[in-house]
């Protein structure tokens, strides 16, 4: 798998001047803004936003609105990424999911809350909520037996490397017409 450098730079830029991405799904309730508030005011950006060039030369959010619209008049870092409209629909989609999919080590999370100390009482909620949480999660999973086991029926695949999407096109017509079912699949 080739996996490619989208990041074209960093810049350094007013939030103001951010346009918010029109599509973003996330929201942002009022208990997650004192929380970040609180984080900015004792750490400071220790993450870049995420941004694409529009055509004007302006500069669309992907990942970091919250932090833009907490601090509109700071000047904020910024990861200007080379991609299309669609791929920033991609990242702007699973960014955040695909973070929230991280497990838990209990232990080690434990020593984090017991030794990090903050001034903000919303981040002390905040963590107060999430050694619960974790400890809810700890508990429901030792309180599952033995997991069933899954059973995989056997099947006899084929993968082709075609060189093109019309070789594709090509292939899986033929294949169809011979009375193969068939999946595409673009890698």
């Amino acid at each position: 798998m080739q996996i490619r450098d989208r990041i074209k730079e960093l810049r350094r830029v007013a939030a103001s001047d951010l346009r918010p991405n029109p599509r973003n799904w996330r929201t942002h309730p009022d208990g997650q803004r004192d929380a970040m508030r609180g984080l900015l005011a004792e750490v400071g950006h220790a993450d870049a936003l995420l941004a694409r060039e529009l055509e004007d030369g302006s500069l669309e959010l992907i990942d970091g609105h919250l932090r833009a619209e907490t601090t509109p008049d700071a000047v904020v870092p910024v990861l200007v990424l080379d991609v299309s409209a669609a791929e920033a629909d991609k990242i702007l989609l699973t960014h955040d999911p695909l973070a929230a999919m991280a497990g838990v080590d209990q232990e080690r999370l434990e020593e984090l809350l017991t030794s990090a100390e903050f001034a903000s009482p919303q981040l002390e909620q905040l963590l107060d909520g999430l050694a619960k949480q974790a400890a809810e999660i700890e508990q429901s999973l030792g309180e599952v037996s033995e997991r069933p086991e899954v059973e995989i029926p056997e099947s006899w695949q084929i993968i082709v490397d075609c060189a093109s999407e019309a070789d594709q096109q090509a292939v899986y017509q033929r294949m169809r017409e011979e009375g193969y079912r068939c999946r595409v699949l673009t890698l």
